[in-house]
This record gives structure tokens, sequence and C-alpha cells, in this order.
């Protein structure tokens, strides 16, 4: 294997380095793990999808932690396939691109259960560390391989300031900056809605309380999704463009002309699926009925609004103005290196939105529950 030539193409395509992001830089050394997390990715989106599609699996989404386990196992199942076919995807444009000689059938098979076995163990690792109570594995991997490419990144980045660049530096570094708080703020953002409980249960007075909803209530979920989504054009571009075929061979010219990062329609793609995931996500984390249900069995009501079916079309309403407010800022977020293309400092430095959008979102998750299990462990010193 021609590890120079995998970086040479690497450096060459930013869409095919972003893809190097979910295997930790496995891809550039081509090592076991080279595939990374995205075949697991792609398979929780087709096991999401089909959860709201097909009655017995959205069934037993509502079985609770159970349902949820057997879900999570299909998941995997369904990852097995996806190694594969994405495995021989990969000898395939390695091939064309001359870093991998023309395999036996012998030695590409033993190429495909490699790097499957590889992408199976990272599968594993995030489950590991899910378990441990320090935040969601798979994005915690996702975001070491990010971050352990910001020291080099940095250095490449220094090495190539001119006296003529330096203003164009400083104003990166001010945006970037920006672009961290605005995220910061948009995850951290509520909005707190007034639930009032009349004078039952003993109590004098009627008491106020608040029913906080959150801005962006998916996460980092929808960016990770939509990056796997919008990846394969990219990835069926080399096959099709390599096919006998006039017609794959026209659509896979189309691909790779029209779906890079510099595209116009990549980037709109990119953008649509941000904010579709974004209000999929939402809606399988969120059940404005049940919220409903709860708040009207405790004999509370948000003031004007009819308990019961009143106040979950009120819920819905509302969380749909919100996540469409979240879900646009997230969408622009991760499509602006296209805005900045243009930009000496954007491109010498390989960080964008989607990558800044990981790292603090993760960040932000992780410390929510590092403090949350912080203090479920002083209760149990308290009480016992």
């Amino acid at each position: 294997v021609d590890v120079a030539t995998i970086r040479s193409f690497l450096s060459g395509n930013a869409l095919f380095g972003m893809f190097d992001l979910f295997s930790g830089g496995g891809f550039q050394n081509f090592s076991i793990v080279t595939l990374g997390l995205g075949p697991y990715i792609n398979a929780s989106i087709i096991m999401q999808l089909l959860t709201v599609m097909v009655p017995s699996l959205e069934e037993m989404a509502k079985e609770g932690e159970y349902g949820r386990e057997r879900i999570n196992l299909y998941t995997k199942y369904l990852s097995v396939p996806m190694t594969i076919i994405q495995a021989y995807g990969i000898y395939f444009l390695l091939n064309k691109q001359g870093a991998i000689p023309v395999l036996s059938s012998i030695d590409l098979l033993v190429l495909m259960v490699t790097m499957s076995a590889g992408a199976t163990f990272l599968v594993w690792l995030g489950d590991l560390v899910t378990e441990r109570g320090v935040g969601n594995g798979v994005s915690l991997l996702i975001f070491v391989g990010i971050i352990s490419r910001f020291p080099q990144q940095i250095y490449s980045y220094i090495a190539t300031l001119t006296a003529d660049t330096v203003f164009n530096a400083l104003l990166f570094g001010v945006l970037a900056v920006v672009i961290v708080a605005s995220v910061v703020l948009v995850n951290e953002g509520t909005r707190n809605l007034v639930i009032e409980y009349g004078r039952t249960g003993g109590r004098s007075q009627k008491v106020t309380n608040y029913l906080p909803l959150k801005i962006n209530q998916a996460g980092v979920i929808p960016i990770i999704f939509a990056v796997s989504v919008v990846m394969v054009p990219s990835l069926l571009a080399g096959p099709l463009s390599g096919s006998a075929n006039p017609v794959m061979h026209g659509i896979g010219r189309y691909l790779a002309n029209n779906f890079s990062q510099t595209d116009a329609a990549y980037n709109i793609l990119y953008f649509l699926l941000v904010v579709a995931f974004t209000f999929f996500y939402t809606g399988i984390q969120f059940n404005p009925q049940k919220i409903a249900d709860d708040v009207k069995k405790r004999g509370g009501f948000i003031p004007g609004i009819r308990p019961g079916m009143g106040t979950a079309r009120y819920l819905k309403s509302v969380v749909n103005r919100i996540t469409l407010a979240g879900a646009v800022f997230l969408g622009l977020i991760a499509i602006l290196p296209f805005f900045f293309q243009q930009s000496g400092s954007v491109t010498a430095m390989t960080v964008g939105g989607t990558s800044l959008l990981i790292v603090v979102s993760v960040v932000l998750e992780t410390i929510r529950q590092t403090e949350s299990l912080m203090v479920t462990r002083s209760y149990d010193k308290f009480l016992f």
C-alpha cells in the first residue's frame, strides 16, 4: 500500500479528508480502522428511518430501554454488510489512485474482513465509552479524531503566514471565537414555558414552574448524519465513472464534477440535510403528547392553553419554531467554508464549520453528563 499516495489524494480532496475524520486519521494511514465509524453511522440513519416507517420497529422504540437496546443491536447487525460494501468501495477508489495494486480474490476478501473488523472494534469501543457514562461514545471518538489534527494544522497554518496574510489570520481567529460562542449559545439556549399547578394536594396557593425547551435538542447527531449522507455521491462517483455503461459513466462524471465542497449543489444538499436531520431527530427525542399527558396528570397547565391535546399541539408548534431557528443556524455554520472559500485563511486551515460544531457540541454534552454523574455520586455518598 502506497501511504504517500493516499495522503496526497486526501490533501487534494477536502471531502475525503472529512471522511478521514470518522476514522480518526486511520484512512490516511490505511490502518485497520480505515472505515472508521462511517458504516455504523450509515446503519443508524437507516434504522432511524425504518423506525418511523415500520410499525413493529416503531412500537419497539416505545418500549423504553429494552426497545432501544434491541434497535441498537439491529443497527450493529446492519452495519456489517455496510462495512463490506464500503471496504470494497475504498479498495476500488484507492486502486484507481494507484495506491493499492490489483488484489486476488483471497487477498481482497482478507482486506475487506480486516477493515470490517476494525470498524466493528470502533463501534465496540464507542459502546464501552457510552456505558461508562462519560458521554456518547461515537461522538467522542469522532471528537478525538478531529482535535488530534489541531496541533499539526495550527503549526502548518502558522508556517504559511506572511506579512500580507497576518490580517486575514487575525480576522479568521476572531471569526472562530464568534462561531464557537454562537454554537455554545445555541446549544445551551432554551425557551422556558410557564407551567402552573392549581391549589391541590394541600397547597394553599398555586405553584408556577417552567418547562425548558432546548433550541438544539438533537445535539451533534444531525451534523454527523448529514456528513455521512452528503459524502455518498462522491463515494459513488469513482465506481460509476469507471463503468463501461455510458449512462452510469455519465452519472459518475456528473457527481464527480458537481459534488465537491466548493460546489453549490454539494453545499445546498448539505444544508438541507442538516435541517432535515435536526427536525427528524428532534421528533424522535421530543414527544409532545407524552409531556402534555404528564403535565395534565400532575394537575398542571400552560396558561391560556387547554390541557391534553391542546397542550400537545402548542408544544409541537413551539418546538417546531425554535427547532427551525436552531436547524438553520447549524446548517449555515456547517457550510461556512463555502462562503469563505476565496479566503486564504479558510483554505489553508481546514477546520471547517462542521468540525467546530462537532467539537463544541461534544464538549458541552460531555461536561453536562460528567456534572450529572458527579452530582449523582455526591448524593449517593450523602445518603449512604
